[in-house]
């Protein structure tokens, strides 16, 4: 399958999206990005730069924008990198168009809130009959962008794991490794939780916490995001690879990440609102500490960390208050 891999589209032309167009177009395969902004789309074709969101790389040749969903979707493979709250919107009215059996991978992080599917999950409630993976791990767009070394995770069901290893021949480049993985569930659940952990941490920094408090919430949210994992499927040891404590590490540790450093506008003082609005990009924690609330209470998980960084973004609890409860609870002898 791999020599037939030569069109990707790319469905989403934030900063994630426009880094793995221009890492593929650099691999010499024709990317068709896309955006629902017309005047971005017509910018990125006029001045090979994306502006909103990865300003500072002159984009590759190869690389052809478009706001028309019929014509991203009619390629070779697709690539899902919208915010999840936004994929079946996106897939909805394209349904029909898209090619049989074509490959599509979901490179989007988090869980849907009004019904707690992960997003590879919602693209196979569309399309069924189509070969469905998810691509993910430690990866902060303007270094793809930049050829700096990376790892993913490329996770398919164990039935298709003969099209994960032809997709990951054809993704991978000298600088951009991809390692197939069975786990579909385990690889969703550590790219989502991660970014409410990094919150966590973010807020942790922001109120001059110290080092050691943020590798406690670190380990303890590792904890609850194994916990999830588990109850939802996942295979544990999932959660020690790239698309677990590799993403984790990465996330909570970095100004570069749109949770952590949301969490440290937080810790000094700002409204979660407030700050969101001001941005251009999506940090999506802050959706999916609500989808995690709602999922850890119909699987009556404990999951504390997740559920304080909930109380604080969704209920504006006093920051103070919800650290209060965290450090309150009651003393245990096993992990």
């Amino acid at each position: 399958m791999t020599e037939h891999i030569q069109r990707i589209g790319i469905i989403g032309a934030g900063a994630w999206g426009t880094a793995l167009a221009q890492t593929w177009a650099q691999k010499g395969l024709d990317i068709t990005l896309w955006a629902r902004d017309p005047k971005q789309v017509a910018a990125i074709n006029a001045d090979r730069v994306n502006d909103a969101h990865l300003p500072q790389v002159a984009l590759h040749d190869r690389i052809r924008a478009t706001n028309d969903l019929a014509d991203a979707f009619d390629q070779d493979s697709v690539i899902i990198v919208v915010p999840t709250q936004y994929i079946a919107t996106v897939l909805e009215p394209v349904i029909d168009a898209i090619p049989d059996g074509m490959p599509i991978l979901v490179a989007s992080k988090g869980i849907e809130i009004s019904t707690g599917r992960l997003p590879s999950h919602i693209v196979s409630g569309f399309l069924p009959d189509h070969p469905v993976g998810v691509l993910t791990g430690p990866s902060f767009a303007a270094e793809i962008a930049a050829n700096l070394p990376a790892a993913l995770t490329l996770a398919m069901q164990e039935t298709q794991q003969d099209i994960a290893y032809q997709l990951c021949e054809a993704l991978s480049t000298p600088h951009f490794r991809l390692y197939a993985s069975e786990d579909m569930i385990g690889a969703e659940i550590g790219g989502a939780l991660k970014n409410v952990v990094a919150i966590a941490c973010g807020i942790a920094h922001g109120k001059n916490m110290g080092d050691n408090t943020r590798a406690a919430i670190l380990t303890r949210g590792l904890a609850e995001m194994v916990r999830l994992g588990v109850a939802m499927g996942a295979d544990p040891r999932t959660f020690l690879g790239l698309s677990g404590v590799g993403d984790l590490t990465l996330t909570c540790n970095a100004m570069q990440s749109r949770n952590f450093s949301l969490g440290v506008a937080i810790g000094q003082g700002g409204r979660a609102h407030d700050i969101l609005s001001q941005r251009n990009s999506i940090a999506e924690g802050f959706y999916t500490a609500e989808a995690v609330h709602k999922l850890a209470q119909s699987l009556e998980i404990d999951m504390p960390i997740s559920q304080a960084v909930y109380e604080t973004l969704h209920k504006e609890k006093a920051i103070d208050y919800v650290i209060k409860g965290l450090l309150g609870r009651p003393v245990k002898v096993k992990e």
